[in-house]
């Protein structure tokens, strides 16, 4: 028995320590104390998403009433639903769910944001809250998360919080930006170096990458002039598309002026085409979100368009359909959604292991790398067991609060991606609608993007006593 809980006690140990990621086990790579941690963190980032898409699986509340009959039926919680009514799964899951859960992953990274301000080493005692104690900050987290669950349903919370998610999501579609144009950056100066070394192939695949992107980038202007400006009353979407091609093109020209490339040398139509192709990306995201049934047909009414003519022949091109949260229909994710949660986890992984210069200072790092498995203390190697080793001693390889800030507003995106970017149209929030709010959100974040990747191009010619 006495050895039961011993073993017991050195699990939860090893479990609050700084291992994060070595769950114990010698199978895990050794990594450094920084990587670890923030793996730790996007973890923790990416079972809050999965939690919010579970609750968005059709028929899950009739699922739960039928699993726990005694809990759906038998139970009142005051304040969270009428007083004296008995709690109805239905209503604890879908966007109401979402909502509730991602406020929690916000509150518990704004927490330790505003805790590990200005933590400078490893030998600040912050910094072992910061890489350590795992068990109990997810009971932290689980407990802000169940507590959220008692915020009164009266849609006053809905409303509010969305437009903290709308101002969230506008800056972490930026970050995302700034980690884009850095992977870019990446991938145009490694590979023009090989080519350089007298592989060509890397020379044709710049070129057929290129080639790639702005042919996808052509494609979804096409398609947006076809099928979301063609109707009558579409005029904004054909500015949008229109202006923004011509940001584009006027991107593309810039990167390669004679003048940027010889202050700039790793500017290049590469980073361009990337950038132009999440600009229109943006643009047709911007555009599934306008009310107009006219100028938004949706995923399913571009393969099914006979269905959206029969419902606009009843419904007023000023209105927006309302969209029950809780019918199956409305728990489908469109196209745009999809994306930007693939988008989104692709960004969450590469600012997690990136070793690029650039998305180490967005992640306010110190050093010049911050891969995943860098050589290890020589006294360590030959340990043959999973070895996580302090890299900060000096100072940190990141900005912890910087971190944490990224991964607050990470929460808040993937909110408003689940949720359709909606707006709840009625108190109980039985239905939601489209929201124009975030229509224009999205467009600014465009025009944004364009200026950020001009930016990056000319200032090393604008600014030419600073190294970048």
């Amino acid at each position: 028995m006495g050895c039961a809980i011993g073993s017991l006690l050195s699990s939860v140990t090893c479990c609050c320590g700084s291992a994060a990621c070595s769950l114990c086990c010698k199978a895990c790579p050794s990594m450094k104390n920084s990587t670890s941690t923030r793996l730790a963190y996007a973890l923790f980032l990416v079972l809050g998403a999965m939690v919010s898409a579970i609750m968005l699986i059709p028929g899950l509340g009739d699922t739960l009433d039928k699993i726990l009959p005694g809990v759906c039926t038998n139970i009142s919680i005051p304040f969270v639903i009428d007083h004296n009514q008995l709690i109805n799964c239905k209503s604890i899951i879908g966007y109401f769910a979402v909502y509730r859960v991602c406020f929690s992953l916000a509150c518990f990274y704004a927490l330790f944001m505003v805790i590990m301000i200005y933590v400078r080493n490893s030998n600040d005692p912050r910094s072992s809250i910061q890489n350590g104690f795992w068990f109990f900050k997810f009971l932290i987290l689980l407990a802000i998360c169940i507590g959220a669950f008692f915020i009164p349903q009266n849609g006053a919370f809905e409303e509010v919080f969305m437009y903290f998610g709308i101002v969230g999501g506008f800056f972490f579609i930026l970050i995302q930006l700034i980690l884009i144009i850095d992977f870019a950056h990446s991938w145009n100066e490694s590979w023009v170096e090989k080519f350089e070394d007298g592989d060509r192939e890397y020379y044709y695949g710049l070129l057929i990458f290129t080639g790639i992107f702005y042919i996808l980038a052509l494609t979804v202007a096409i398609l947006g002039y076809v099928y979301y400006a063609s109707n009558s009353g579409c005029g904004l979407h054909i500015f949008f598309i229109t202006f923004n091609l011509i940001l584009c093109i006027g991107a593309t020209v810039i990167s390669v002026l004679p003048k940027v490339q010889e202050y700039n040398t790793s500017s290049g139509i590469l980073q361009s085409s990337f950038v132009s192709l999440y600009v229109m990306y943006l643009t047709w995201s911007a555009m599934t979100n306008n009310s107009n049934p006219q100028c938004n047909p949706g995923i399913f009414g571009i393969i099914h368009p006979s269905n959206i003519k029969a419902n606009l022949t009843t419904i007023s091109p000023t209105t927006s359909s309302p969209v029950n949260p809780y019918s199956p229909s409305s728990h489908v994710l469109d196209a745009s959604s999809i994306v930007s949660l693939i988008l989104w986890l692709a960004v969450i992984v590469y600012s997690t292991f990136s070793s690029a210069s650039k998305g180490d200072k967005l992640m306010g790092s110190n050093k010049e790398s911050t891969s995943l498995t860098e050589a290890e203390p020589e006294d360590d190697k030959d340990l043959d067991r999973q070895k996580v080793w302090d890299d900060e001693s000096d100072s940190v390889a990141y900005s912890y609060s910087g971190c944490h800030l990224i991964f607050l507003l990470a929460s808040l995106y993937v909110m408003m991606t689940l949720t359709n970017w909606y707006k709840p149209s009625t108190s109980d929030l039985t239905s939601f609608k489209s929201n124009e709010p975030s229509m224009w959100v999205k467009i600014v974040s465009s025009w944004m993007c364009v200026l950020i990747y001009v930016w990056t191009c000319v200032a090393p010619l604008v600014l030419r006593d600073r190294v970048f």
